[in-house]
């Protein structure tokens, strides 16, 4: 894997027929590559498959863990550490794979191996960056033992993919950890946040996306720079120009090809409780989808002992805490399949349908493509040139028609509420 000119990762190497041909059924957004409805009726062939949006589960539940310090250190309810954690201790694996943050003079993050739980503890909290695990595989395949990887839902595809062609992997990754995603972003989103907190990206050393306050509803992200002298910059996200996620700014062009918002082939799955009250808690709740026995006899017997506080719940109301991300990989990848040609179209669980979908849903759809890919353009070249108000700028404005878009609010929004009401259908009577 290799940086890209926009922050992206990329795959680089020989193209013969025998590499590509191993390739294609590696990637996780390969038409050549097993889906996400195959590995999981392969791995969890006794866990109901009742709803398309969640894959097979044999529970769900919102809470927290309430074993300290798990909570305090995570991002959210500290449910994936804790998991990882009881793991570990039971004997279940030797090892854990998951995102730490990067050593002096390395990149700010990449996958580490945790032996322990004050090393899990220390890989805690979220990291929205672009990593690889080309490094902790190749330790994994040198280190017998067995190992849990935590990721999100195309990484955990890709160990799927990566076990079914490597027999040692097969043997020794044992556990799947996953996370629910909305999209990846670039490593220039450090550079957006640098430039408008007054601060050199060069003289970054340290990031924090979501800098954890019990006293601030949860979704109130703050966006945390460490710099060369030690001193500290922050800033709410939503006072940033690209700080509504769901905008897509320096989205992984890969993305708009995704349909699986909760990563579908592990044998458990955490997300944020994006839903009132939880959301307004600042300590963090977790969502979490369990398709593994083993999985849920340790939520049953951790909940029975008070060490965790969870209530279970229907797919429906997992669902609900990620409305937007579904929205987003079943409505929205339905009418952005309807835009490629048909010769390179991707193979995916949702076929391509642009009708019924209103214009203003379609115009939002068509923003946020072209917001992603306008912000690596921008940011590259505002970088190039050193002027950050080049790419700031830009944000700002393209976020105008976004928001009145979406949210029906500023100054364009009278503008295209008049026109929704001018071309929507008259019918003849009530329920027309």
């Amino acid at each position: 894997m290799a940086w890209d000119a926009y922050g992206q990762l990329k795959p680089r190497g020989p193209a013969t027929r025998r590499q590509t041909e191993a390739f294609a059924a590696l990637c996780p957004f390969s038409p050549f590559a097993a889906n996400e409805d195959q590995i999981a009726a392969a791995r969890f062939p006794d866990a109901p498959h009742l709803d398309a949006r969640l894959g097979r589960h044999i529970s769900c539940h919102v809470g927290a863990v309430a074993e300290p310090p798990f909570r305090e250190r995570g991002s959210s309810g500290g449910m994936v550490t804790w998991v990882a954690a009881e793991l570990m201790r039971r004997g279940q694996i030797d090892g854990v794979l998951h995102v730490h943050p990067g050593q002096p003079g390395q990149p700010f993050f990449g996958y580490r191996i945790s032996r322990s739980e004050q090393e899990l503890l220390a890989g805690a909290r979220s990291r929205y960056h672009p990593i690889h695990l080309t490094e902790v595989l190749r330790e994994v395949r040198a280190m017998p033992g067995r190992y849990a990887v935590v990721g999100i839902p195309c990484f955990i595809k890709a160990v799927h993919l990566a076990r079914a062609q490597d027999p040692v992997l097969a043997d020794r990754i044992t556990h799947m950890l996953g996370l629910f995603c909305g999209h990846m972003k670039s490593a220039r989103f450090v550079d957006s946040f640098a430039w408008q907190l007054g601060a050199d990206p060069a003289r970054v050393r340290a990031v924090e996306y979501r800098l954890k306050d019990a006293n601030r509803p949860a979704n109130w992200y703050t966006a945390h720079l460490t710099l060369e002298d030690g001193s500290t910059v922050q800033k709410d996200w939503f006072h940033l120009a690209d700080g509504d996620w769901g905008a897509g700014y320096f989205q992984n062009p890969a993305c708009n090809f995704c349909d699986d918002v909760v990563a579908e082939t592990a044998d458990v799955s955490f997300g944020d409780a994006w839903v009132e009250p939880y959301s307004q808690d600042g300590r963090g709740t977790n969502v979490v989808v369990v398709r593994a026995p083993l999985i849920q006899r340790l939520i049953d017997e951790a909940r029975a002992e008070g060490r965790l506080a969870l209530d279970q719940v229907d797919a429906d109301f997992v669902a609900e805490t990620q409305a937007a991300g579904f929205r987003q990989r079943r409505e929205g990848l339905a009418y952005r399949l309807t835009w490629t040609k048909r010769g390179i179209r991707p193979v995916k669980r949702v076929a391509p349908q642009a009708a019924g979908i209103g214009w203003r849903r379609k115009l939002v759809y068509r923003t946020r493509a072209a917001i992603s890919r306008g912000s690596h353009r921008m940011a590259r070249l505002a970088a190039i040139t050193g002027r950050p108000q080049i790419y700031v700028g830009w944000a700002r404005r393209t976020y105008t028609l976004y928001e009145a878009l979406t949210y029906h609010r500023g100054r364009l929004a009278p503008i295209l509420d008049r026109i929704e009401r001018m071309t929507k259908p008259r019918g003849g009577g009530r329920g027309s």
